[in-house]
């Protein structure tokens, strides 16, 4: 019998599982309060977050990025915002989503 194969990690050894920063798509804002727009993962999320506040308060979350069958799922201090308002934050966090900032071209 052969001896035992054993595995020593380097110094160099990457990380498999992504940091914060990685994950984070851009920001946007009310005038209030700033929002990030953070990925489930960075090859092909399925959904994102959107969260505000040092504590990271999660304010909307939408799965189905893959499947097409989008649900939105909004935090429990935010279910009782406006429906406009809630239609504005979907709406800046997909162009968050898709291009880095919540910024909506005038041109």
């Amino acid at each position: 019998m052969s001896a035992p194969i054993v595995a020593h990690a380097t110094g160099k050894t990457k990380s498999v599982t992504p940091n914060r920063a990685d994950l984070e798509r851009g920001s946007f804002t009310d005038g209030v309060r700033s929002y990030t727009v953070r990925v489930s993962g960075d090859d092909a999320p399925d959904s994102f977050q959107v969260h505000t506040g040092p504590a990271r308060d999660i304010v909307l979350v939408v799965s189905g990025l893959n499947s097409g069958e989008l649900h939105a799922t909004w935090g429990p201090s935010w279910r009782g915002a406006s429906d406009a308002w809630r239609e504005w934050v979907e709406a800046k966090a997909f162009m968050t989503f898709y291009n880095g900032e919540g910024r909506f071209c005038d041109g």
